[in-house]
Parts: C-alpha cells; sequence; structure tokens
C-alpha cells in the first residue's frame, strides 16, 4: 500500500479565527476525502511569534525549523494568505523567505486567498504565482479565492465556492501524483 501523500496546508491570516484558515482547512479536507494524506496545518497566528526579529535560519526556534521541514518536505502546499494591503501579509512571506531556494522545485502548490470583494481575486495571479515560481514550483492552474460574501461568520456557505474548493482539490491529485512519482534527481538545479 502507498504511503499517504504528505499534505502541508499554510495559512497566512493574523487573526483567529480566519476566514483564510477556514478556506484553507476547506481545501485540505476536501484533498484529504479523496486521497489518503498525512495532514498537517501550519497557522501563522500560532508559530508568527516565534519568528521575534529573527532573520537568519539557523537562528530560528526548532518548532520553526520543524514547520520549514514539512513545508519542504510536502507532496502537496495548500497556501492561503488573506489580502493585505494589496499583497499577502508580510509574516507569510517572511516565513516563506526561510524556505530553501530548491526545496520545493516542481512541488504542487495550491494557491488560496481571501479578501473583503471580489477585486482581490487576482492576487493569486499577480502576488502568489510569481512568489511560487521563483521557488520554480508546479502552481496549479485552478487556485481559490473567497470573499466575505461566502462566509456566515467564520464557516462557508458559498456552494459557488464549495464546488470550487472540490474542483480544485479533485484537479490536483494527478499532479501531486506524478511530482510524487518522479525522480527527483531528474531536476535540474540552475
Amino acid at each position: 500500500m502507498p504511503a499517504p501523500y504528505r499534505v502541508v496546508a499554510v495559512s497566512g491570516s493574523l487573526h483567529e479565527p480566519s476566514k483564510t484558515t477556514a478556506l484553507v482547512r476547506a481545501i485540505a479536507d476536501a484533498v484529504a476525502d479523496r486521497a489518503d494524506v498525512d495532514l498537517r496545518v501550519i497557522e501563522l497566528t500560532e508559530i508568527g511569534p516565534l519568528f521575534a526579529g529573527t532573520l537568519r535560519r539557523d537562528r530560528l526556534p526548532s518548532e520553526i525549523e520543524v514547520r520549514l521541514r514539512e513545508i519542504e518536505t510536502a507532496d502537496l502546499l495548500i497556501v492561503g494568505t488573506p489580502v493585505y494591503r494589496a499583497s499577502f501579509t508580510g509574516l507569510f512571506k517572511h516565513l516563506f523567505d526561510f524556505v530553501d531556494q530548491y526545496a520545493l522545485v516542481g512541488k504542487p502548490v495550491l494557491l488560496a486567498a481571501t479578501g473583503g470583494g471580489e477585486r482581490h481575486a487576482l492576487i493569486l495571479e499577480h502576488q502568489l504565482r510569481p512568489l511560487f515560481a521563483f521557488f520554480q514550483s508546479l502552481t496549479l492552474p485552478l487556485g481559490v479565492y473567497a470573499s466575505d460574501s461566502d462566509f456566515d461568520g467564520y464557516r462557508i456557505t458559498s456552494p459557488e465556492l464549495v464546488t470550487r474548493i472540490e474542483l480544485a482539490a479533485e484537479r490536483a491529485l494527478p499532479l501531486v501524483g506524478y511530482a510524487v512519482e518522479r525522480d527527483p534527481r531528474a531536476v535540474a538545479v540552475f
């Protein structure tokens, strides 16, 4: 029997409770409904204070190093952030500043974001996709954006959003399987 996929979901929200965290968890659950997964959820609200101004990876607390290794060894990353001043949160970027430049080469990444309205939906294309292109990740074609109107409090209520989450999870899994089966040594690092 094959090992479960290692799925790591990262919520870049700075608040708890959080619509972003609810969205990221819903996507992760949809993936888990379709495949055998070992799921880890990383919330910046929990680990953010541990950064405490750290600027170098070798000076990070061991708990952060564990989370970084989880990100770097995932078979699928699900990343989500609220729109904050037309971009992702600074702490979300700070976390990924510590990720090894070549650890995510060819890794499937499912992009997600939340914002106050539909006009912020392009964050997926203009902010998140370029960040993970730097890492040479395989950003999945279908991202998931949710606005405030898709929630009742912190619970997803929009049937259209639920459908998009399910479709994103369904379309992600064949690419995860491909990435897991390929020989990672065959990827050239430039």
